[in-house]
């Protein structure tokens, strides 16, 4: 069971590391092409679903606030700009 959750796991690197680099050499234009893409899936699934939601316990909540620390760090270490549409 542990060599499963082993492989599971190198598995799961390699891919995000794939996808990491594969995000590096895309251009602003294709990422804002994707970002819309998946803004469209997100319609559809709301569409899809209505008010049937996801709850989310206290304890999703701390991880995904947990999750988003790093990620508001960079951004206030950088211009403080998500995207080129932003206004700084």
């Amino acid at each position: 069971m542990i060599a499963a959750v082993l492989v599971r796991f190198a598995y799961l690197a390699v891919s995000h590391a794939f996808a990491a680099l594969w995000l590096l050499r895309m251009t602003d234009r294709e990422k804002d092409v994707e970002i819309l893409a998946l803004r469209h899936q997100l319609t559809v699934l709301h569409r899809r679903l209505g008010d049937q939601r996801p709850r989310l316990r206290p304890e999703d909540r701390a991880l995904l606030a947990a999750l988003l620390v790093p990620l508001a760090r960079r951004r206030r270490a950088s211009s403080g700009c998500w995207s080129a549409r932003t206004r700084c």
